[in-house]
């Protein structure tokens, strides 16, 4: 049974070299995240990264909104 995500948790779906790759790096790409929400003037933040089957989940400080993450769909972090 699978569970579905709450509106806390952004997943992510990666290719097996992107994932590696991204793992490396897990603390720099929460800051850059971070910093990226911050510029868009969102008021969310991630909190910590983390994975499940080659996907990453990245978990906020409180519950995202839909526009929230209709936004953080768009960006390229």
């Amino acid at each position: 049974m699978t569970k579905d995500p709450s509106r806390r948790q952004v997943i992510i779906p990666m290719s097996s070299n992107n994932f590696q790759k991204f793992m490396s790096l897990l603390n720099k790409h929460v800051f850059n995240i971070n910093r990226v929400l911050k510029d868009i003037k969102l008021d969310i933040m991630a909190d910590f990264i983390c994975t499940d089957n080659r996907e990453l989940i990245i978990i906020t400080n409180k519950v995202a909104s839909t526009l929230n993450l209709i936004i953080m769909e768009t960006l390229r972090f």
